[in-house]
């Protein structure tokens, strides 16, 4: 017996043995796979035979994509960028000030009344806390620096404990760090950045030498690895003495220490944020009823803080986004009427040739998913660009995650689809005798 019409043979020509059932069943899988690879090819030649109607159709899907990329590929830089950068306090670190974060003029307004944080309550801490490793006090002003006749202004002026270093993770490139006998002996030396190397030493080893910081002068005892910059800010602008030294010479009226607490683990940090909060509150005698008169900053209130403002930013792409899509969708769905009305003609020969209605509504579904598609992929594309150009210009990091690439696409597409049901059902409704009888 012969092979049968789409009967499956092997690579040898020879037929395979196929249960009925099974039969049937990849016989239908051939016939649709079939069905669905012609409507796709008609597609493609329809949006190929009117390039500049399909792609002024597609003007406000682009727009849409565009902009949702490009905003979430800035968000998302930002996001990454203030989590490495800002809000990298150092290992299971969190910051106490006078103020913490204040969000409001009222709020600023009330913590200008709290006490200043002092050496005696930073002592106090270190004695009584136990779940923290170390606790660094620093203090802090600008002045200009000069090194013989050159100058170098608005340089960071900053008095640390020994440990504050250790704590921010701040590697020495040269020399040594401050320590202890610095401390304790009100020393006038200093450990400075790499801004001042550039400046005042190019070509020659700093350490030894003296610099004179407003009327003050410090030997320098070392010099610390580059740390580069935030938001275009250098951060190794700075000298750091000893904090014995700076209370001594730069220390003014209300000026408050802030204080660097790292939590002996990851596991312990909240524990160490409540047991600081628990003892400050009573060297204070806060009533248990009142709010704490000192902020406590960890990474994630930064972080979250952040989030809360760059949703702003979102919102606003979502609202332009809608915008565009409403537009786009309009115009998807007002070119695919007017498709269906030139196309009457072809629809009835297509139907006279034994085309279903869902054959026809599947072409035109089809059509319009596309169209919509490729109206996405070009809007990634765009962004993308965008999103390079940016990067190369400016010092905004920017990076685009697969997900606003997914979210662009899935969006474009389904917009395309859904408008394009109500001129594809009109299409598969059409009379085929009607049809016939349009004008070709």
């Amino acid at each position: 017996m012969g092979v049968a019409p789409y009967e499956p043979v092997s690579s040898l020509g020879s037929p395979i043995a196929v249960p009925g059932s099974h039969w049937r069943a990849w016989a239908r899988l051939r016939k649709g796979a079939v069905v669905q690879f012609e409507t796709l090819r008609l597609a493609l030649e329809t949006l190929r035979a009117h390039k500049l109607r399909s792609f002024l159709t597609l003007i406000g899907v682009i727009l849409a994509v565009t902009t949702l990329v490009a905003v979430m590929s800035v968000v998302a830089g930002l996001n990454a960028y203030v989590a490495e950068r800002i809000a990298n306090l150092g290992a299971n670190v969190f910051v106490v000030d006078r103020f913490g974060i204040i969000t409001s003029q009222d709020a600023w307004e009330k913590a200008q009344k709290r006490p200043l944080i002092t050496m005696e309550e930073y002592n106090g801490l270190q004695e009584s806390m136990q779940t923290a490793n170390l606790i660094a006090a620093v203090e802090g002003n600008v002045s200009d620096v000069r090194y013989g006749t050159d100058l170098l202004e608005d340089v960071s002026i900053r008095g640390v404990t020994p440990n504050y270093a250790d704590i921010r993770n701040i590697s020495v490139a040269a020399g040594r760090n401050l320590n202890e006998t610095d401390e304790s002996h009100h020393a006038p030396v200093c450990f400075i950045g790499t801004d001042l190397v550039k400046k005042f030493f190019p070509n020659v080893d700093p350490i030894g030498k003296t610099i004179r910081a407003g009327t003050h002068s410090y030997q320098i005892v070392g010099v610390s690895e580059t740390i580069g910059s935030v938001l275009g800010n250098s951060q190794d602008n700075f000298i750091f003495i000893p904090l014995a030294t700076f209370d001594k010479e730069w220390h003014i009226q209300q000026q408050s220490l802030t204080l660097f607490v790292q939590a002996r683990n990851a596991e312990m940090l909240d524990a160490s944020e409540d047991e600081l909060r628990m003892l400050l509150r009573a060297r204070r005698h806060v009533p248990w009823k009142a709010d704490d008169n000192f902020g406590i900053i960890g990474s994630a209130s930064i972080t979250s803080l952040w989030k809360e403002l760059t949703s702003n930013l979102f919102n606003l792409a979502l609202g332009l986004t809608s915008v565009f899509l409403v537009v786009g969708a309009v115009v998807i769905m007002n070119i695919m009427l007017a498709s269906v009305t030139e196309r009457t003609r072809e629809i009835g020969i297509r139907r006279s040739l034994g085309a279903r209605k869902h054959h026809i509504l599947m072409q035109f579904l089809t059509e319009s998913s596309l169209m919509s598609l490729v109206g996405g992929i070009l809007g990634v594309c765009l962004a993308w660009g965008i999103v390079a150009m940016g990067r190369a210009a400016t010092d905004i990091p920017m990076r685009t995650p697969f997900t606003a690439i997914l979210l662009a696409v899935t969006m474009s597409t389904g917009v395309g689809l859904i408008f394009g049901i109500y001129p594809a059902m009109r299409a598969a409704r059409l009379d085929p005798i009607e049809a016939l009888r349009a004008d070709g």
